[in-house]
């Protein structure tokens, strides 16, 4: 059983939080917008696309280049990044880990979609976090390995 002092049950709090503002970020914005958000650290470590990027700018990258080729396609999709069973564990006071579990839909177009539509992947995803010098915490790492993945 995990048991928290009353400051990491707050930091809990704050770190489950930016950990779904990130998920926010994806289905709202496909990514775009993740400078804004402010989940995520400028030397954060994600591992995307099936590789990895060191960088907040680098992710960055990655989603524009996304957006701009699923554009001259189909056209963007519409996702939901469902988290549950969110674990924290903490290093010391300003670094934790984190893991969940992330059920994944996607379809291309605009919602609500009345057809049938089953997870595109289930992942077991790995996340670091760091209070940073203004208080927040941000993601610094973010790993996943699916489990289930629509073929």
């Amino acid at each position: 059983m995990a048991k928290f002092t009353p400051q990491q049950a707050a930091d809990v709090l704050a770190i489950k939080q930016v950990v779904y503002e990130w998920g926010d970020e994806l289905d709202i914005h496909n990514g775009l917008s993740m400078r804004a958000a402010d989940c995520l650290a400028r030397d954060v470590r994600y591992n995307v696309g099936g590789q990895w990027r060191e960088g907040l700018e680098a992710v960055e990258a990655f989603y524009r280049g996304r957006a701009e080729t699923m554009r001259a396609g189909a056209g963007l999709m519409t996702m939901r990044h469902i988290i549950t069973s969110l674990r924290v564990a903490f290093d010391d006071h300003d670094h934790a880990r984190v893991g969940y579990l992330l059920v994944f839909f996607a379809a291309l177009g605009d919602g609500p979609f009345d057809t049938y539509c089953d997870p595109l992947a289930v992942a077991d995803v790995k996340m670091e976090c760091r209070r940073d010098a203004d208080g927040e915490w941000r993601i610094t790492l973010f790993d996943s390995g699916q489990i289930f993945k629509r073929g």
